[in-house]
């Protein structure tokens, strides 16, 4: 979850791992720190965010080619600068930086104590430093090696010791590391966005791996000190994608990006004459999938909310049943997967620690697991069976927003390949096709309202509670409605399907309780307007979403923001938008940290 970034080379590396820190703050921000390994190791950390260290840094006059960076999100201690990392061994001869979990720590330390280490902080990572101090005999990479075989639990780890100038080691078991390959010097981090200014050819370290960096090369080994070769790759986004382009806040950005990476999901994915869909990353997997009895979807957070959506969508035009499972919670169950399930994976970073650790458990159960993932060579991307990239460019912001409608639309277009294959006629094909085409233009015309959101955001500001209610394909949407502002503005918030606001949350009903609707014209309206008329009755303030053209609903709620028709099917596209504003802006007017709310980070690589 936090961010690491390495360098080995001849430039100044304080203002490069600065540089870096700040592309991955999004990932972590409550401390960080740099570690310089020149002739001697210079450590500089704070509580805080990287503004905070870069200020030390410029004080310290610290100088060196080589070193590593930290921007940490905390799990072990709290975010102090004595627990910022990098973290050193007793002598300060090694520095390392740390993201995951140590799981026996504990009992690491215990030992380490009895022989004579002595710790200063309070996280697991500190016990690795003295580990790797205690194996070492004059081979950095052997000790690190040595120290690993010992520890249990995750980890990407960065490493320097004073004793190798110019050396950094690499290594993973759970938390994503990625290595940029330059001329005459080389980089590493936990996302590329760190480095992506100054190399594009990447290689990725898999679970038991180390890389041993220097200027001039890098070589790779497996725990059990075997020799790997790598192939190298391409970063093919460009940095303008992890900048806010003029926008206030990176959040504000991806909300506005979304007409354009709702299409670029769905491009040359399309057969408008057929009303069919294809994809290049799913053909070996077509077989499988027609033969399909069941389908489970694994997530958590914004991505379950999209399986949740994902479940409707399937069952609607594929006929089969479906299931959607918390990651976190599936691998610790006995999951019944009988021959016929296919298992979906969801996750925008393809890293999220639960997921991963589910589609493993659906693996050894023999099931079929396809991902649904943004991130280009994630790890889940990688382990499953097959599956498809959304396309939608780097997301930033903490709290989701492109990702998820670009996981719809995904999900759309795989339910509609199913359902083409089982019982969705030719014609019926077409129109859903179109519909999808025209999604697009239709979230543009909600942006174009945002000011009108904002107006009701500024009015609402003071509310410390609220209620969002939607049926069928958007329960799920008022789930993510209220999980967005929790989010980014810390008012609660509980999405609950709108029938069952009877069986409990009407008693919270009052004046100081505003109720979001999301009541657009379809099979269920008469069904939801009939429950704001329960809230009226109660003295609630409703807010609805409805749908353009809708008037009669004016009379009926407080404030309303309307939407563009479309199929029903694909309403959490366009519904979704004004709560993602709403959200935005309650945060905006509250004076909250859009970008980087408090206690969060963007991929949550530990369970």
């Amino acid at each position: 979850m936090c961010g690491i970034i390495g360098y080995s080379g001849q430039r100044d590396v304080a203002p490069l791992l600065i540089a870096g820190l700040k592309r991955m703050e999004y990932r972590g921000y409550d401390s960080a720190g740099i570690a310089v390994n020149n002739k001697d190791l210079r450590v500089v950390k704070d509580a805080g965010k990287v503004s905070n260290l870069e200020q030390l840094v410029r004080g310290a006059s610290v100088k060196g080619n080589c070193g590593i960076g930290h921007t940490r999100w905390a799990t072990h201690g709290a975010p102090n600068q004595t627990n910022a990392h990098p973290h050193t061994d007793e002598e300060q001869t090694i520095a390392l930086a740390h993201n995951g979990i140590i799981e026996n720590y504990s009992s690491l330390r215990h030992e380490l104590g009895r022989t004579g280490h002595r710790f200063v902080t309070d996280t697991d990572t500190e016990v690795i430093a003295h580990l790797i101090e205690e194996f070492y005999e004059g081979d950095l990479p052997r000790a690190v090696l040595k120290a690993l075989r010992v520890v249990r639990g995750t980890y990407g780890l960065a490493i320097v010791s004073k004793h190798h100038p110019g050396m950094v080691v690499a290594a993973r078991l759970g938390s994503p590391m990625v290595i940029g390959h330059g001329h005459g010097e080389n980089f590493l981090a936990s996302d590329p966005a760190a480095f992506l200014s100054m190399t594009r050819d990447v290689t990725y370290l898999e679970d038991g791996e180390i890389a041993v960096l220097t200027p001039e090369r890098v070589e790779y080994r497996t725990l059990s000190d075997e020799p790997i070769d790598k192939k190298l790759e391409q970063i093919t986004y460009d940095i303008a994608a992890i900048e806010k382009g003029g926008f206030a806040h990176f959040m504000l950005k991806e909300i506005c990006e979304q007409p354009q990476t709702v299409a670029d999901s769905m491009r040359g994915r399309l057969l408008p004459e057929e009303g069919a869909v294809k994809f290049g990353g799913m053909a070996t997997a077509r077989e499988i999938l027609s033969d399909a009895k069941r389908v489970v979807f694994l997530g958590c957070g914004t991505s379950w909310h999209a399986g949740l959506v994902g479940e409707y969508l399937f069952e609607e035009l594929a006929g089969i049943p479906c299931e959607v499972e918390y990651s976190s919670e599936f691998r610790y169950r006995s999951p019944i997967l009988e021959p016929g399930t296919a298992v979906f994976a969801i996750s925008q970073s393809g890293e999220t620690a639960d997921t991963l650790a589910a589609v493993r458990e659906a693996r050894r159960h023999g099931a079929p697991v396809f991902g649904v993932c943004n991130v280009v060579g994630s790890t889940i991307a990688r382990e499953t069976d097959a599956g498809v990239y959304i396309h939608a460019g780097p997301e930033i912001g903490v709290a989701s927003t492109k990702a998820f409608t670009s996981q719809i639309t995904v999900l759309f277009m795989l339910a509609l390949q199913m359902g083409r294959s089982r019982r969705v006629g030719a014609g019926r094909g077409r129109e859903l096709v179109q519909h999808l085409k025209d999604i697009p233009q239709k979230i543009s015309r909600i942006l174009a309202t945002r000011e009108r959101v904002e107006t009701i955001a500024h009015h609402y500001r003071d509310s410390r509670n609220f209620l969002y209610l939607g049926r069928g394909l958007n329960f799920p949407v008022a789930l993510e409605g209220a999980l967005k502002l929790k989010e980014i503005s810390y008012v609660h918030a509980e999405g609950y399907p709108a029938a069952e606001m009877k069986h409990g949350p009407i008693a919270l009903i009052d004046r100081d309780m505003p109720v979001v609707f999301i009541a657009t014209r379809d099979g269920t309206y008469e069904k939801v307007v009939s429950n704001i008329e329960e809230v009226r009755a109660r003295g609630g303030r409703v807010l609805a979403i409805a749908t353009e053209g809708d008037t009669e609903i004016q009379s009926r709620v407080d404030e309303v923001v309307y939407v563009p028709e479309t199929d029903p099917l694909l309403t959490p596209l366009l519904t979704v938008v004004p709560l993602q504003l709403l959200a935005y802006y309650m945060a905006v007017h509250r004076g909250c940290d859009v970008d980087q709310p408090r206690n969060l980070a963007k991929s949550v690589t530990v369970e």
